[in-house]
């Protein structure tokens, strides 16, 4: 297959033309890929599970029809390296599909409708995708600066990255305490506390056993926002079964004195039949609303057909009261069968919420399987389509479905293809970073970066990546101070970015409406 720099080899450029954040100098990317307008002409009933169609792998057609021309290591050959970010035609999923459907006249680049269907089209993709975003990550012959002290340029504000703790051990959850401590789960386990910039030394104890395999351990920590008043804070961690190898995501609430927790109350336990012998996709993230609703997410266990079944807790949404409730208003309340505590359904794997500060609108991120992380706007009640429809593809490169979309199915405000391991989200509210104000932070565990989006409306406006290549970024938290702090992973510190010199705005101050 003889691309040219047509509409493969664009390829990498249409979501992913990033460089590493070496030089002190934040990156501009293209707003992700909107949602394809592909429409769903032979639709699966809700529940009926994924359905996998016949294929072969991207990597496999790309061998048999690509390498010849643009090599092996899809570097270039007798056609052009499709790892440059070079392209002619376009480099969003339509413009792809099509020079590689179609072909492009006048250039040697020849159609392969005729020899492949659309989900190998699509899957071929993907496969161009990932091996740029490889290439991109390799190491720079530059050693890059030490990570304390380095100051970034962004687009909005020039700041600075301080190292706040270190040596930790997969920091996976951030929640602040009124008295400006700062609680930090470590995930084989431990919750930890920072004060006053320093570690303690001692865990809190009482911590509940967890379950430490693959996705599993300690996760997400919330503090209740009448904390003066209801001195909760919130864990969710994997718990183990009575059947050896099986786990399960658990939620607990209990109080902290003197560096112990008590009192501890079980919020969500699944029965015992859905403690099973798989360790991915445990969720979890903890938000609360303005008016003192706990949601909280599970993800889907590795088993796709809950996120359709309203009598399965996995793959779902909850929302409750702080003591766990399901509240009158939840949208499943009243169906048999269904329950209760369900608020939206049809996720994969969801490790991101944020309110919106203005509007109150709900906001998730959702990790895809290889490729199809999603942002989505969370509305009551409804199916956001997992495992119907998704613009990923199987671990094995095959495809996973021929729809992206289907009536009756939300569809995401964004997708990330290939992954960037979407994870945490957070609206930016503090003073510190006045031109950043009401954007949304996005963090991302596989590429290790932190992204500011600018929302318009329902649509992402414009995004940029405040770093990346100094860990896999796993959570954030804005701190009291203002100050933005987040939660590295490989190596495990707490950082904060604070400003460093004054910057002129270059866009205008956005904010959904």
């Amino acid at each position: 297959m003889n691309v040219v720099r047509v509409a493969v080899c664009l390829s990498i450029g249409g979501l992913l033309a990033l460089t590493p954040v070496l030089s002190g100098q934040a990156v501009r990317t293209p707003s992700p890929s909107p949602q394809s307008t592909e429409s769903a002409t032979s639709a699966q009933a809700p529940g009926s599970g994924r359905h996998r169609p016949g294929g072969r792998s991207g990597g496999a057609i790309y061998r048999e029809l690509c390498a010849n021309c643009h090599g092996p290591q899809l570097a270039g050959g007798l056609a052009s390296s499709l790892l440059d970010a070079t392209w002619t035609f376009g480099g969003d999923d339509a413009s792809l599909a099509e020079s590689i459907r179609a072909g492009r006249a006048g250039t040697s680049m020849p159609p392969f409708g005729a020899v492949l269907t659309e989900p190998e089209i699509r899957a071929l993709i993907i496969y161009i995708r990932e091996a740029g975003a490889r290439a991109r990550r390799m190491p720079s012959a530059d050693a890059p600066p030490p990570i304390a002290n380095r100051v970034i340029a962004s687009e909005e504000h020039t700041f600075r990255i301080e190292v706040v703790a270190d040596g930790l051990d997969t920091p996976w959850g951030l929640a602040w305490l009124p008295d400006g401590r700062l609680l930090v789960t470590e995930r084989p386990g431990r919750l930890r506390i920072i004060e006053k910039d320093r570690l303690l030394p001692t865990p809190v104890e009482g911590v509940p056993p967890v379950w430490v395999k693959q996705d599993g351990g300690l996760l997400d920590v919330a503090v209740h926002p009448r904390f003066a008043s209801d001195p909760w804070i919130y864990l969710a961690f994997s718990d183990a079964g009575s059947t050896p190898g099986a786990s399960a995501t658990k939620i607990v609430r209990a109080r902290l004195r003197d560096g112990r927790l008590t009192d501890v109350e079980p919020l969500f336990q699944p029965r015992s039949e859905h403690y099973w012998i798989d360790n991915r996709h445990f969720g979890a993230r903890f938000l609360f609303d303005p008016q003192g609703h706990l949601f909280y997410s599970i993800g889907d266990r590795g088993h796709e057909r809950d996120a359709q079944d309203l009598a399965s807790p996995y793959g779902k949404l909850h929302r409750v009261s702080d003591a766990g409730q399901a509240p009158a208003d939840n949208p499943f309340v009243a169906r048999a069968g269904a329950l209760p505590t369900i608020w939206s359904y049809g996720h994969r794997n969801q490790q991101g919420l944020a309110i919106h500060p203005v509007t109150g609108g709900l906001w998730a991120a959702e990790h895809g399987p290889r490729g199809g992380d999603e942002l989505n706007r969370i509305e009551r009640g409804r199916n956001y389509g997992w495992p119907l429809v998704t613009h990923g593809m199987n671990d094995d490169g095959t495809p996973m479905t021929e729809h992206t979309a289907q009536d009756g199915l939300e569809p995401p405000i964004v997708h990330w293809t290939p992954s960037i391991a979407v994870c945490a989200l957070e609206f930016y509210t503090g003073d510190r970073f006045p031109r950043w104000k009401h954007d949304l932070f996005v963090t991302a565990l596989a590429q290790q970066e932190l992204r500011r989006l600018r929302l318009d409306g329902r649509t992402v406006a414009h995004q940029e990546v405040l770093f990346t290549s100094i860990g896999r970024v796993r959570d954030l938290a804005s701190g009291p101070d203002g100050y933005v702090y987040v939660a590295l992973n490989e190596p495990g510190r707490v950082i904060r970015l604070v400003p460093a010199a004054a910057a002129a705005p270059k866009t205008p101050q956005g904010q959904e409406r």
